[in-house]
């Protein structure tokens, strides 16, 4: 077969049956269509790389090709899976029309957190889904600031604020009531955690604004970054937690039979008629 991927890295956890099967018999059709199977550390090499498990894994993949660029297609073998749009009874059909150029791209934006220290130092990571601020170890409420482009929006008292990418937006920021955003949107979803007032509720911005974070001081309070669910460190009193636009970007591949809102259909449930419960 005549392709322009001849290089395919494939990412999936080793130890689970439900990845390893599929992922054995994905890498046996490819060899026998001649393409190249490359190692996830030769990444940079690899036109393409094919994700099998959650989104968890499309996440993983995103760190991986976060400077090569490379596209990412993802087998959904998680439980409700956004990203991984291909189906396992469907993934070497699916495959095969992207081998020969039968998909669709669409260009991810990434989020660039920076912890800064009051104390002096940064730590820097990149988010596909989502940074969020959150207490950790104490029942208390945390307290914090938040300005967008240098101007004071507001001051907060909850559980903490997710900072959404249109991917994210339906992840953990959904479950707190933010917005569903197209993913083709260059836009920044901002949504408290548990607020204490009823008014704080999400906003909407522009991408090409940064967003910045400050712990005010409050007793016996403790909180953490988290940035892809994966933890930045502690946020103390007067540090800074700066987010932006990353200037890279993630491409994921689609087959033909791609529908966001066949996705989200599939996903939520929507279009049931909830009086007959046989739907």
């Amino acid at each position: 077969m005549t392709t322009s991927f001849k290089h395919i890295v494939i990412v999936g956890r080793p130890d689970d049956p439900r990845v390893s099967e599929p992922a054995e018999r994905l890498a046996a059709h490819l060899t026998k269509l001649g393409v190249s199977l490359l190692p996830s550390d030769a990444i940079d090499k690899a036109d393409l790389v094919i994700a099998i498990g959650g989104d968890g894994t499309i996440l993983y993949a995103s760190r991986l090709v976060r400077q090569a660029g490379t596209p990412i297609l993802g087998v959904n073998k998680g439980r409700l899976g956004f990203l991984a749009d291909v189906t396992p009874d469907e993934m070497i059909v699916s495959v095969e029309h992207v081998l020969r150029g039968d998909y669709s791209t669409d260009s991810r934006l990434l989020l660039e957190a920076r912890l800064q220290r009051d104390a002096g130092g940064e730590t820097v990571a990149y988010a596909l889904n989502d940074v969020v601020l959150q207490r950790r170890e104490t029942g208390r409420m945390v307290d914090f600031e938040t300005r967008v482009a240098g101007r004071y929006v507001n001051t907060h008292s909850g559980d903490g604020l997710i900072v959404a990418t249109p991917t994210g937006s339906t992840a953990y920021a959904l479950s707190c009531g933010g917005p569903i955003i197209e993913p083709q949107l260059d836009v920044i979803v901002v949504v408290p955690v548990c607020p204490h007032t009823l008014t704080d509720r999400p906003i909407v911005i522009s991408a090409d604004q940064s967003i910045e974070v400050t712990l005010l001081q409050r007793d016996n309070t403790r909180a953490e970054i988290t940035v892809d669910g994966f933890s930045l460190g502690d946020i103390k009193p007067n540090d800074k937690l700066l987010i932006s636009a990353a200037k890279n970007r993630v491409t994921l591949v689609h087959p033909p039979s791609y529908d966001f809102y066949g996705i989200l259909r599939s996903k939520l449930l929507w279009g049931r008629d909830s009086r007959n419960r046989d739907n």
